[in-house]
């Protein structure tokens, strides 16, 4: 790869007017949100941090135990 090619791919070509490669980060964030809401999780827990750190393209989807009441 070419430097030229490096800059656009990182997002600091100036001159690059593309729309973003990704996803958008903040559309992710809140399905998680509302999720970990649903599920009654709390930050620490072994499900908490499976639900924001797993990759379901690569993993597939994760079953969740939920919060006991």
């Amino acid at each position: 790869m070419n430097i030229e090619e490096l800059k656009r791919l990182a997002g600091i070509d100036k001159e690059s007017n593309d729309e973003s490669m990704g996803e958008n980060i903040s559309h992710t964030a809140t399905a998680l949100r509302q999720k970990e809401r649903q599920l009654g999780l709390k930050p620490g827990d072994p499900d908490w941090f499976r639900l924001w750190f797993s990759k379901p393209y690569m993993t597939g989807p994760v079953q969740f135990r939920g919060r006991k009441k």
